[in-house]
């Protein structure tokens, strides 16, 4: 039988396109993961493995029970309860700046967002003694109401919560504003106007037609305010006292007062914990608002 020589048939042009592709695509992307890898990765599991060993190298939850007991668990639910509470007060005052800016014409609108963003490239630490200097007891806001002769003047607006809030609110804006803000520019004003031509109230129109429409964008600039707040550092310890000590703070006063870095690193995976739940509800809502955009399109 004579033999048969087979040759292999050379492959597509296409599929070597694509291995080259994919090729030159994982090399370039090398950098970036070994980047992501080193500076991310690696400190997020040596942290786990800290917070999972004893002083003699052995397996413990010891300082998980600890972050969750006595002083530990009261600092983590100030810091819950501050946060919902600059999250709340971020949306009023978002909400509230976000809607006149929307209905402004798009170069008045241009100007008076640029108005709320740039504070925000000012330094947190700078911004944050501007706020001390401005509620101190002689600052410019107890001096107006001193002189303005109202009662109880001048008010404890420093060292404790008010103050706190104060603080983590002014830093947050700018986030709530610029999210609300993208929201509302996309509803269309048309609905809004045949509602009012078919006899619906204002408050109906914003309670039926409005306010559904910017809901996602509500819960999400909310979240996102929260999940920002958990992890603040600056404005809460210079701006409050004793007991509104944050996580954040707790951490920094266990590393370099106490030399714990165990507890601290029990105390940093439950906050990273914390944020991953949070950015995982605003995933959520999003994907929820994108269908409900799709369903009332179709």
């Amino acid at each position: 039988m004579a033999a048969t020589l087979t040759t292999k048939a050379p492959a597509p042009p296409r599929k070597l396109l694509a291995s080259r592709r994919t090729r030159a695509g994982v090399l370039y992307a090398l950098p970036v993961v070994v980047y992501l890898l080193v500076l991310f990765v690696y400190p997020i599991f040596s942290t786990l493995f800290l917070s999972l060993k004893n002083a003699n190298g052995s397996f413990t939850l010891h300082w998980y029970a600890d972050a969750l007991t006595g002083v530990n668990l009261s600092v983590l639910f100030t810091t819950l309860r501050i946060s919902a509470e600059t999250a709340l007060f971020s949306l009023v005052f978002g909400f509230i700046l976000a809607n006149a800016i929307s209905r402004l014409k798009p170069l008045w609108a241009a100007l008076a967002m640029l108005i709320v963003v740039v504070p925000h490239f000012i330094s947190a630490l700078v911004r944050t003694y501007g706020w001390i200097i401005l509620l101190g007891d002689k600052g410019l806001v107890n001096e107006t109401l001193t002189g303005l002769r109202v009662p109880g003047a001048p008010f404890q607006l420093l060292y404790n919560e008010l103050g706190v809030v104060i603080g983590t609110t002014s830093m947050m804006l700018p986030y709530t504003v610029l999210l609300l803000y993208g929201v509302m520019r996309g509803v269309d004003r048309r609905l809004l106007a045949a509602a009012a031509s078919m006899g619906a109230g204002r408050v109906t129109i914003f309670r039926r037609i409005y306010l559904p429409m910017v809901a996602p964008g509500l819960a999400s600039a909310g979240l996102l305010s929260f999940i920002l707040s958990l992890g603040y550092y600056i404005t809460p310890a210079l701006m409050g006292g004793p007991k509104q000590t944050m996580i954040a703070t707790l951490i920094n006063q266990q590393v370099t007062k106490e030399n714990q870095w165990n507890g601290a690193a029990a105390q940093g995976v439950i906050l990273l914990l914390l944020t991953l739940a949070g950015l995982l509800l605003v995933k959520l809502v999003s994907s929820l608002g994108a269908s409900r955009r799709k369903r009332s399109a179709s």
